[in-house]
């Protein structure tokens, strides 16, 4: 059976961060700024990946990582 992903690209990184709180240095290694860096925490996953030029396949890959982070 698969599980559920609590984690899309409309995921804003405030409900993220309050979901996984792992995720923050998560997205800093992966060249994504978030609350730890005074970015916008009402971005989502998606705009602030694209904000440093994810291709469609890496916004994916990034969503899926996410949901797999304990």
């Amino acid at each position: 059976m698969e599980q559920k992903k609590l984690i899309t690209r409309e995921t804003t990184i405030e409900q993220l961060v309050e979901l996984k709180e792992a995720a923050v240095g998560y997205l800093f290694q992966k060249g994504i700024r978030c609350i730890r860096c005074g970015e916008p925490v009402w971005d989502t996953i998606e705009a602030a990946a694209r904000n440093v030029d994810y291709t469609e396949e890496e916004i994916d890959g990034l969503v899926d990582e996410l949901n797999r982070l304990s």
